[in-house]
């Protein structure tokens, strides 16, 4: 009801829902990625959003810019994925993929560790200073990081999309999505495709949570949500779909936002794993349908 007494909050949902939404299609396209090139459901993926946010949060505390924090949080976050990869994902590749998920499971519960005994348990938020504008006499209120982020995660994704069509590696991760034993014959080193693909990854991570950290809330332990959403998106989208995983990034930020202006903002999270197990039935339903007609 609060919706058809308040019209403008519904714009006001719309809005807030596709600005975050942008922030959960950048992280899913980097779950897509090493979803479709490696076969692995990378487990770690919200933990690396929220420690790219504490790099931003220590330049922050530390008196600088948390813009300033930005660059740093990708490279971090690119080096750590690369040190991850050599001593451990490339023993789980070619594994079967319910270990996979037990690895970056179990690499998810040591970064959440760490995270708490470096920068401690309680919320914190790295204050970007840019303010907010109010529209139509003050009902409806865009902050300014908010629509930074929309920006940089659609330059981002785009950036991503020109990288994979255009550039050598890019072309050769596509190759090796498609088939990685032909690419091996054809002379492409899918060792290395792995490695910068998980690095290239745990990079876009980093600097989604940059954003995250100036546009909402830091915890060591809310990294779980961000990858329930990577992985609901990537469901929805299908792998290889960059564009397809932009439009269900969008549209999971706007249903999210409105659920929570109508079921309550306590609800959101519970909300959000309703949806998974939904979609999952819908997309076992599908399948079986298909296996049926084949027989």
């Amino acid at each position: 009801m609060i919706l058809l007494d308040a019209p403008f909050l519904n714009l006001q949902a719309l809005l807030d829902g596709l600005m975050v939404g942008a922030i959960f299609a950048f992280v899913a396209y980097g779950m897509a990625l090493v979803w479709g090139v490696m076969n692995i459901i990378n487990i770690v993926q919200g933990e690396f959003v929220i420690l790219g946010g504490y790099i931003t949060f220590a330049f922050f505390k530390m008196g600088f810019s948390p813009f300033v924090g930005i660059p740093f949080s990708f490279l971090f976050l690119f080096c750590l994925g690369f040190l991850i990869y050599r001593t451990i994902i490339f023993r789980v590749v070619d594994k079967d993929m319910f270990i996979s998920i037990l690895a970056t499971f179990g690499i998810s519960i040591v970064i959440q560790q760490i995270m708490n005994i470096a920068f401690g348990s309680q919320v914190e938020t790295a204050n970007s200073g840019l303010g907010t504008s109010f529209l139509f006499d003050g009902n409806i209120t865009l902050s300014h990081i908010k629509i930074f982020s929309f920006i940089v995660c659609l330059l981002g994704a785009a950036s991503v999309i020109y990288f994979m069509k255009t550039s050598k590696l890019g072309r050769a991760i596509r190759a090796t999505a498609q088939n990685a034993r032909a690419a091996r014959i054809l002379g492409v080193d899918t060792e290395k495709v792995y490695c910068y693909t998980y690095s290239i990854n745990a990079g876009i991570c980093g600097l989604a949570g940059s954003l995250v950290a100036m546009t909402y809330t830091l915890h060591p332990y809310i990294g779980l949500p961000y990858t329930v959403r990577s992985f609901m998106i990537v469901i929805v989208a299908g792998l290889g779909n960059f564009p397809a995983v932009l439009l269900s990034g969008l549209g999971l930020g706007t249903i999210e936002e409105f659920s929570a202006y109508t079921l309550g903002q306590e609800y959101r999270i519970g909300f959000v794993f309703l949806l998974l197990v939904l979609i999952l039935v819908y997309r076992s339903r599908v399948l079986a349908k298909k296996r049926e007609y084949l027989k």
